[in-house]
């Protein structure tokens, strides 16, 4: 197995929080822009999961390309698609013509974060897999965190924000030209005779249950972007607190991500998960004792973030355990669906339950989500972590 240099390793999370800050950019700066233009909410939201559509579409066909190609030429043709779209935006501006360069981006993001992601955790020892998964997680939340303030230069220019987050993305492909590529580990697949449905097969036999954290965390985050402020405001939350929730949570999951992912190299994944699984629900539901209390929304909003907040990381890496290294491409495959399924069902359940109840109804859609999936990982037999014996560090 090759080594996971620190300057390597560096690069690769420099990449994803520019990643992350261009898809943070995004999310408002377009939906205000559409806003703008008088283009109906139903239309705005349909554009906005235009990037997980991207995804979804990619993923079927994404593992043989790196196979052959390896990891860096993949990162760079996704690193290409982004940025040539981001400098493409401002030359039209029309509805269909952002969904197709938002269906681009959320293609090439993905080829992005699989390739980094399979890098990252078919590289790392067992030992050390925790801490640079939640190191990957925090690079990508910082930057997404970050990208919205470039809302604001859209008042000086509307084609500056996508300029420089183009620029930025420029940068990534220059300093990408330094890493020596790779290829993912293929030993394994000969011997065990699989094609590729037999190697989907046994990693959702193997897997699945590391794979429900990555969907619940797509539920999660886009439920608290797309139906909170809607809850929010139709239960006397005023806007300013809802302008400061959403980061708290942010926030908490930036402060807390690093040391979970090191309790989870400790004390095993499957414990972490469980415990952090069961406090986010306690602090959802704890909501609806608040009241009027905005400072009791913003501390259970903060706790919340700091432990269902790591919910993507550390079920990638839970998912690292439970595999062999010749089926991690597959795994970050399925669990980037499983993302993207729930980033896109997570809005739909939310709204359905904010129109079908009436007080509670968006803590109910998220808590019932989080107890479903603590029960599950909770009774799931056979779910023993694969200890290896890499030598290999960062």
């Amino acid at each position: 197995m090759a080594v996971l240099t620190r300057s390597k390793f560096s690069i690769l999370v420099s990449i994803v929080f520019i990643s992350g800050f261009s898809q943070g950019m995004l999310l408002p700066l377009i939906a205000i822009l559409l806003e703008e233009a008088g283009t109906s909410s139903t239309l705005n939201g349909l554009n906005a999961i235009a990037l997980y559509i991207g995804i979804v579409l990619a993923s079927p066909f994404i593992e043989k390309p790196m196979r052959r190609l390896g990891y860096k030429k993949i990162i760079l043709s996704g690193l290409i698609l982004v940025t040539v779209s981001l400098f493409l935006f401002p030359w039209w501006k029309a509805f269909w013509f952002w969904f197709a360069l938002r269906l681009v981006i959320g293609v090439g993001d993905h080829m992005l974060h699989f390739s980094t992601q399979v890098w990252v955790t078919s590289n790392s020892p067992a030992a050390k897999r925790g801490r640079n998964i939640a190191l990957y997680g925090i690079a990508f939340g910082a930057g997404f965190g970050i990208g919205p303030l470039m809302t604001r230069l859209a008042s000086v220019s509307e084609a500056l924000p996508f300029l420089i987050s183009g620029a930025f993305c420029l940068i990534s492909l220059f300093i990408m030209t330094f890493i020596q590529n790779e290829f993912p580990s293929s030993e394994g697949i000969k011997e065990a005779g699989m094609n590729t449905l037999g190697r989907y097969r046994e990693v959702i036999r193997s897997s699945w249950v590391a794979l429900l954290p990555t969907f619940g965390y797509g539920f999660l985050e886009a439920s608290l972007n797309g139906s909170f402020p809607v809850y929010a405001l139709r239960h006397g939350i005023p806007v300013d607190w809802v302008s400061v929730l959403l980061p708290s949570f942010v926030v908490g999951s930036l402060v807390f991500q690093l040391p979970l992912g090191l309790w989870s190299d400790r004390f095993g994944r499957r414990k972490v998960l469980l415990v952090c699984l069961f406090v986010g629900f306690l602090s959802f539901t704890g909501t609806l004792l608040a009241g009027s209390h905005m400072w009791i929304y913003l501390l259970l909003f903060f706790i919340a973030g700091m432990f269902v907040g790591s919910l993507f990381s550390l079920g990638i890496t839970y998912m690292s355990d439970l595999l062999p290294l010749h089926l991690l491409p597959v795994g970050n495959i399925l669990a980037g669906i499983a993302f993207s399924s729930g980033s896109m069902t997570g809005p739909l359940v939310g709204g359905w339950f904010i129109e079908a109840f009436q007080s509670g109804a968006f803590v109910y859609a998220i808590s019932g989500m989080l107890l479903i999936l603590l029960l599950v990982t909770y009774f799931h037999k056979g779910t023993g972590e694969r200890n290896q014996s890499q030598k290999n560090v960062v």
